[in-house]
């Protein structure tokens, strides 16, 4: 398949992602920071190096998939970072979820190294991740994106360059804020339906292919009605991401203030020890204020 690829991150999102490109026949080398999560994809052919410096060693193109800016910047700069294995014309994409202003100075010290960069930040839950049906929103240069572009056709369905370094992130807090937004909106739409006696199915059935409809309400509403809040994204995680709305909104002047009204609410799962839950919990903290549950004979 030509060049060598990286991957650094296996988790939620990144195992699927990785997997992927092994089936899409990417010679692949791996580093997660728990070593067992590399395991299953050794058995599948992958290399497993020893740190982000023995990845970048072994690859042409290293992906980046971990959680928050700190993290980036560790796998990049690090003592047994990237950049430490490193060499002049090797590309890093980062698929993390970080601050638009941190990634632009993360690809201007690689720029300063001689190392290409590109923010590719990616949504469609850890459903897309494994099916290879991801959106991906590219930052940086056309032909670094091109280049990389064998890779995102192996793990996405949807590819768009969005303009320079950075401002992949910023359209990922666009998406960011749009998710939350609709998550919020089926929420309490299932509570009216509940507390209103409709049977929530064929509520669901009826709505969800019209102009109230969203990938949201089609993937995780059954979800809410079904009681199943095991995680395509976490809501710690999406926290993160909402933090990172409100500062990148904050630096801006934009009011936020539904945004940072389901920031709140998620604090409370959050302080209530649902953090591991999926982010369609929000519904939660939503029965909690209202005394009932969806699902559970609100109108009664």
């Amino acid at each position: 398949m030509g060049e060598r690829i990286g991957f650094i991150g296996l988790g939620i999102m990144g195992g699927g992602m990785a997997a992927n490109l092994l089936g899409a026949g990417f010679d692949v080398t791996v580093w997660n920071r728990t070593p067992a999560k590399s395991e299953a994809l050794g058995a599948k052919g992958a290399k497993r190096a020893a740190s982000p410096r023995a990845v970048a060693e072994a690859s042409d193109i290293v992906l980046v998939c971990v959680s928050d800016t700190p993290d980036v910047r560790e796998v990049i700069f690090g003592e047994e970072g990237v950049a430490r294995g490193a060499r002049e014309g090797m590309l890093v994409v980062d698929h993390s979820t970080i601050a638009p202003g941190e990634t632009k100075r993360i690809a201007e010290e690689l720029r300063g190294r001689g190392v290409r960069f590109v923010d590719a930040p990616v949504s469609g839950g850890s459903e897309g991740a494994a099916k290879g049906t991801l959106s991906i929103m590219a930052g940086g240069e056309a032909e670094d994106i091109e280049r990389a572009m064998p890779c995102f056709n192996a793990m996405g369905k949807a590819v768009t360059h969005v303009g320079p370094a950075g401002a992949g992130q910023l359209v990922k807090a666009v998406n960011q804020t749009l998710v939350v937004g609709t998550t919020l909106a089926m929420a309490e739409a299932f509570l009216l339906a509940e507390a209103g006696g409709l049977d929530l199915r064929k509520t669901l059935d009826a709505v969800k292919d019209g102009a109230a409809g969203s990938w949201m309400l089609s993937n995780r509403g059954p979800q809410i009605l079904d009681r199943d809040f095991r995680p395509g994204f976490t809501i710690d995680l999406l926290q993160k991401d909402l933090r990172l709305v409100l500062e990148t909104a904050d630096e801006l002047g934009v009011p936020l203030p539904g945004t940072a009204l389901i920031f709140q609410l998620y604090r409370t799962l959050q302080r209530a020890g649902d953090g591991d839950r999926g982010n369609h919990g929000l519904v939660l903290a939503l029965e909690r204020l209202a005394g009932f549950e969806v699902g559970a004979g609100g109108n009664e």
